[in-house]
């Protein structure tokens, strides 16, 4: 007896994978891909209760996986007033949302915003406290850079926070003063007390993020995604929030949690306690690694850096933690058997890491731990020869490059700047990279993302350093395939091969053969399916 699929694909191109390349048909079963093939060996797996997709020429490929993203944040900051660049360009329209939102809301109540770029907004500088106190007097105020690392505080947001000029500037933090005066301005742990004043979230706020944000990234074909520091908003709850969502039909796509593992904050011990480490879950929701923030954004210049950034005040940026004390937080969760995703985007937080790294793994040797390096932004090509022979892989955002560019070669300086992720390098390496969009920093929309990865070009046009573009099945393949690899999870996900996880998107063009400008301009995604099962379908009049 045949077995007949439940949904099949015809009229491709299906791309499976780089290896498996493009068939003709796909037929599905349950959860699971049952054949790839031409449309003439697949036709006898159609019966009468099989759906059956045409694709009319448009391109299916496995589900993409969004390695790094906050997808709790995602969710959540998808109700703070907009202020990305394309919302607020310039600084009179920030300010007038905020006084917008401030109309509707109760004395006290607090005003949340995230997404704006002093240097794309037309002042070319940081708002400054005493503007969000004209915008909103009677509320407190937290603006939010793109990056999450900087936050622009009014008046009452920093009183709340017990933030003076008389405060000290914490380790791993900046509190900025101009003419012995505050600025608003808070980079790094230095946000932490004004965090606290404002309200803890609710689980059902939590679980309404995961649901919110899930869907998003389901809209545009991403079934897969790393929540790349699961305990910032509600510490230890958030395990509970993402499998009661999970329990609750509430959690649309596939989720690695990373676990927030900074002294101080970390739900490490709480998740060990309960038998949480590594690889514990299902394909739909597992624990996945450790992480630490070992610097800040290159753009907000609190990336840490070997040489210092371009202008008077010769900072490096900003570091978190003394090498003992990193060493011994890594070697901690190391030997407690978690994979470590760390974030360090400044050449000197990278040569930090990979340190910590060499050594825990020279305590307690295991050959295919793969510990991450989140962002990798500055890396050098003697740090790439240690990963290489750790077993230590990049997770870089290349829609970075397309977002902030610009703002790269501002601070940094053409040279410094231009070769900064440097895709190709580690394609050629063999290490592996995935991709992702560091969401809500940039937008979990692929298509930058993949416009980026093949041009490198920002979104002004300039290119960043041509011999680091790949291939558009390369790019594919960071987006699949190697974001399965980044979790340990190539077996089961990130190929459409018989056996593994039937995930799939559908775009409205073939990816393979467009330009890339067409990719970046109009290309939308179509359908996705989780598991053998359509979630989403997009209306097309």
């Amino acid at each position: 007896m045949v077995v007949q699929a439940d949904i099949v694909l015809r009229n491709g191109p299906i791309w499976c994978g780089r290896e498996e390349g493009v068939v003709e048909a796909l037929a599905i079963f349950r959860d699971k891909v049952l054949a790839t093939g031409s449309d003439a060996e697949i036709a006898p797996l159609v019966g009468p209760k099989t759906r059956v997709i045409d694709l009319k020429g448009r391109l299916a490929t496995p589900g993409l996986n969004d390695s790094h993203l906050h997808l709790v944040s995602l969710g959540m900051t998808m109700g703070w007033v907009d202020s990305k660049p394309e919302a607020a360009p310039t600084l009179e329209a920030l300010l007038g949302a905020i006084s917008a939102r401030a109309a509707t809301l109760k004395p006290g109540e607090w005003i949340l915003s995230r997404g704006y770029d002093q240097t794309k907004l037309d002042t070319g500088r940081h708002p400054y406290r005493e503007e969000l106190d004209r915008a909103a007097p009677n509320n407190p105020v937290m603006l939010v850079r793109t990056c999450g690392h900087i936050a622009i505080c009014n008046s009452e947001a920093l009183r709340l926070g017990g933030i003076d000029e008389a405060s000290p500037t914490p380790q791993g933090g900046l509190i900025e003063q101009q003419n012995g005066r505050l600025t608003g301005l808070l980079a790094e742990n230095a946000r932490a007390p004004v965090q606290a004043a404002i309200p803890a979230a609710t689980e059902e706020d939590l679980i309404s993020g995961i649901e919110r944000g899930g869907r998003y990234l389901l809209s545009l074909g991403i079934t897969s995604c790393m929540d790349a520091a699961v305990g910032q908003k509600g510490g230890f709850g958030e395990i509970a929030a993402y499998h009661r969502a999970k329990r609750d039909g509430r959690l649309p796509v596939r989720t690695w949690l990373t676990l927030l593992g900074d002294d101080g904050r970390s739900i490490v011990p709480d998740c060990y306690d309960a038998g949480l480490i590594s690889g514990t879950g299902d394909d739909m929701l597992m624990i996945g690694g450790v992480k630490l923030f070992l610097d800040g954004s290159a753009g907000g210049r609190t990336a840490w850096m070997t040489e210092p950034y371009l202008g008077e005040d010769k900072t490096t940026g900003v570091w978190m933690w003394e090498d003992a004390e990193l060493e011994r937080m890594v070697l901690d969760a190391h030997r407690k058997g978690y994979q470590l995703v760390c974030h360090a985007i400044g050449d000197a937080a990278i040569e930090q890491l990979i340190t910590a790294y060499e050594k825990a793994l020279a305590a307690y040797p295991d050959p295919d731990r793969r510990h991450r390096i989140e962002h990798c932004g500055f890396s050098t090509p003697a740090q790439h020869e240690r990963m290489v022979k750790a077993g230590i892989y990049p997770c870089p955002q290349q829609v970075f490059i397309h977002d902030f560019g610009d703002a790269y070669v501002k601070v940094l300086g053409p040279e410094r700047a231009l070769s900064s992720y440097p895709l190709r390098t580690w394609f050629d390496l063999g290490l592996k990279p995935a991709t992702g969009s560091d969401a809500p920093v940039c937008d979990p929309n692929p298509f930058p993302n993949f416009h980026t990865m093949l041009t490198r070009q920002t979104w002004k046009g300039t290119v960043m350093d041509e011999a680091q573009r790949v291939s558009i099945e390369e790019a594919l393949q960071a987006y699949t395939e190697f974001g399965a690899f980044s979790q340990k999870q190539e077996k089961v996900k990130g190929r459409l091969v018989p056996g593994l996880l039937a995930d799939v998107a559908v775009f409205s063009r073939d990816l393979l053969t467009a330009a890339p400008a067409d990719i970046l301009k109009d290309t939308r995604c179509d359908l996705t399916i989780l598991g053998g099962e359509v979630v989403y379908e997009r209306s097309v009049n």
